[in-house]
């Protein structure tokens, strides 16, 4: 299914059940059971993915995220709305209050 949703500071956004994550090597990886598909969200997609636990914004996460790492907040919004994008398409995570 094509997404056509969007995301906005505001947008709170969560995991998707049904997942299988474990650590590996220092990175994150994940089976989704429902797509039958395995996953390899790195170090950096690993910490996004321990933060999308429970709903969160996106400002706060990226709040979050350059108070660790060494990047400007305009960049860290930029690539951590491509991966989440990424993750929307494949129904691994959802926009919270969006269906």
């Amino acid at each position: 299914m094509i997404r056509t949703q969007s995301f906005t500071k505001e947008s709170m956004v969560v995991q998707s059940p049904g997942n299988i994550v474990s650590n590996m090597d220092g990175e994150k990886v994940m089976l989704s059971i429902d797509k039958g598909k395995y996953y390899n969200l790195g170090v950096l997609g690993g910490e996004i993915w321990d933060c999308i636990k429970e709903p969160i914004a996106l400002q706060d996460l990226c709040s979050h995220l350059t108070s660790q790492y060494n990047v400007a907040p305009e960049d860290c919004e930029h690539q951590v709305t491509a991966f989440l994008n990424q993750m929307l398409e494949e129904e691994l995570i959802h926009i919270k209050g969006i269906n």
